[in-house]
């Protein structure tokens, strides 16, 4: 077993889960980092050498939405280190549209890889964790996890069965003393947003019955990524919950994150939903 601790973090191409396998690698970790498109690795590889890290990561390729590729790498994390620490099931994607108009491709293409993935991946590593009896699943959820808002069905949904399985498994493994740790970012500055946007101007439909109010969720999109905050905060909070004895099972971070949930929480619905669809009037 090697004497390194080994962390495996998927969608690390940008974002959280390059700025996670960067602050890992800032702890001693040794970082799997993966990616579906290694032509992408680019940015990683220079933000690793402008800190110094870049041998402490090894970039490989996987996509989540592959069943074969998934036990292979995990297969090798295996015969090549014996161990495996940390697991971040980060990789994910965003778009948005009213559920009358998404398609069965796009739910598809939603739950595989926000959710189905993340099982999959899981699933290959649990063995490893719980022989060792020790390990740490940090699955990145989001606000809306919690929380469904309009324009975004298919992207809450995925996250909301993150979320299920997430609980259920915290329970299953926390006697084999692996832990299963929820991340639940409001709005920062990734590039999941960006693209996200991209494809809904893209798919909008100019005889839409739900052009108006999906313009104003568009709008509203927009604004909050301008404002949102930078994804290094939250890659230092994960790697810091990676490094402590003491976590707790659900983490929201980020703005708007904790207000949405509180929100939803203590609020009667009616309220609730009134304060949601007046934001998407201004």
């Amino acid at each position: 077993m090697s004497a390194k601790k080994i962390a495996l973090v998927t969608g690390t191409s940008s974002g959280f889960g390059l700025y996670t396998s960067i602050e890992l690698a800032k702890k001693h970790y040794f970082v799997i980092a993966t990616m579906r498109d290694l032509h992408k690795q680019n940015q990683l590889v220079a933000v690793a050498e402008e800190n110094k890290v870049r041998d402490q990561i090894e970039i490989l390729e996987l996509d989540v939405t592959n069943k074969q590729q998934i036990p292979k790498v995990v297969n090798d994390i295996y015969e090549r280190f014996g161990r495996l620490d940390v697991l971040v099931n980060n990789a994910g994607i965003s778009f948005g549209g009213y559920v009358e108009e998404t398609s069965v491709e796009d739910w598809e293409l939603m739950m595989n890889t926000n959710f189905l993935g993340v099982v999959l991946l899981t699933t290959a590593v649990l063995p490893l964790m719980r022989e060792q009896r020790n390990g740490k699943i940090i699955n990145i959820s989001s606000v809306s996890g919690s929380v469904g808002f309009p324009g975004y069905g298919a992207y809450s949904a995925s996250k909301f069965a993150l979320e299920g399985f997430s609980e259920s498994l915290r329970l299953e493994m926390l006697p084999y003393g692996v832990e299963v740790i929820l991340i639940e970012p409001g709005a920062y500055q990734t590039a999941i947003w960006d693209k996200s946007i991209d494809y809904i101007e893209y798919r909008k439909k100019e005889n839409s019955p739900y052009q108006k109010p999906f313009s104003a969720i568009l709008a509203f999109s927009k604004n909050i990524t301008k404002k949102a905050t930078d994804p290094q905060q939250l890659a230092k909070k994960i790697a810091n919950i990676v490094e402590s004895n003491r976590t707790k099972f659900r983490y929201p971070l980020g703005k708007g994150a904790l207000v949405a949930i509180w929100g939803k929480a203590l609020l009667p619905w009616k309220w609730f939903e009134r304060i949601i669809l007046q934001q998407l009037k201004k």
